[in-house]
């Protein structure tokens, strides 16, 4: 069989798709992006741990409670009928003659009547109780309410057998004395020893007393380290009623006198 010859147009045909393969080759190659490795992140974009921020929703813990402080106001030291009168050598009672009208007698042993305002008698009933039970002993009341003219009387004798500077120290004038309150006794043991004496402050009822008749509401009216504030000598058996707010106020901040906590002048004489 004979060939057909090579045509020219053939010839210029297979060049022209060689070029074509080869554009199409470079356009593929161009088009597809070469790998790259990851970049790594700027200092700036570096992540950090998110700061928890609070819920809308979650309440603030509550406040601790706080003490209110001690009202110093809320009974009067001037009316002769407050829990609180204080009454001293510069501090007449007011009217002078003042007497309670809510005298009562408790149930207790005593020397002489143990006539007292009816909170107070209430209290020394307690307060004997309590001694005696916690291993003191038993306790009597030496004396506890005197009106203007008992005191009158009492005073004077004082006056008689000591002169009136040493009986000052000793008995309070007629109008300024706690005993005309009804809110103030004097105590003794039972059996009876030490009466109106400063040895009573070792026996075991007047260490008992020293230590908790705050308890129940009673002061050491005349301590013997204050002798400069008070104006009395230092009398273990002489305990007055203040109500077991004010008692356990002063005896937690340690403060031993009316006249101090009240931030009164001391009272070492008398005005005139």
């Amino acid at each position: 069989m004979t060939s057909r010859p090579f045509s020219s147009r053939t010839a210029i045909l297979l060049p022209l798709a060689a070029i074509v393969a080869a554009a199409l080759l470079a356009s593929c190659s161009a088009a597809t992006p070469a790998p790259s490795s990851p970049a790594s992140p700027s200092p700036s974009e570096t992540p950090t741990a998110a700061t928890p921020v609070p819920s809308e929703t979650e309440e603030a813990p509550p406040a601790s409670p706080t003490t209110p402080a001690f009202d110093r106001s809320a009974r009067s030291i001037d009316d002769p009928s407050s829990l609180w009168v204080v009454s001293d050598k510069l501090r007449p009672l007011d009217p002078v003659d003042y007497a309670p009208t809510d005298l009562v007698t408790p149930d207790v042993q005593s020397q002489n009547p143990p006539t007292l305002r009816a909170e107070v008698a209430d209290a020394v009933v307690e307060m004997f109780a309590a001694g005696e039970a916690e291993g003191a002993g038993a306790f009597q009341v030496q004396s506890a309410y005197r009106s203007y003219d008992t005191q009158v009387s009492v005073y004077d004798g004082w006056v008689q057998r000591l002169g009136q500077t040493q009986a000052d120290a000793q008995s309070a004038r007629p109008g300024f004395s706690e005993h005309q309150t009804g809110l103030a006794l004097d105590i003794s043991p039972v059996p009876l020893s030490c009466a109106l004496q400063a040895c009573f402050g070792d026996t075991p009822q007047g260490k008992w007393l020293a230590a908790n008749a705050w308890r129940f509401g009673f002061l050491l009216r005349y301590p013997a380290d204050k002798v400069a504030v008070t104006g009395f000598t230092f009398e273990p058996w002489h305990f007055r009623y203040i109500g077991t707010d004010l008692s356990t106020e002063m005896h937690e901040t340690g403060v031993t006198t009316l006249e101090e906590f009240f931030d009164l002048p001391a009272a070492p004489g008398y005005a005139g």
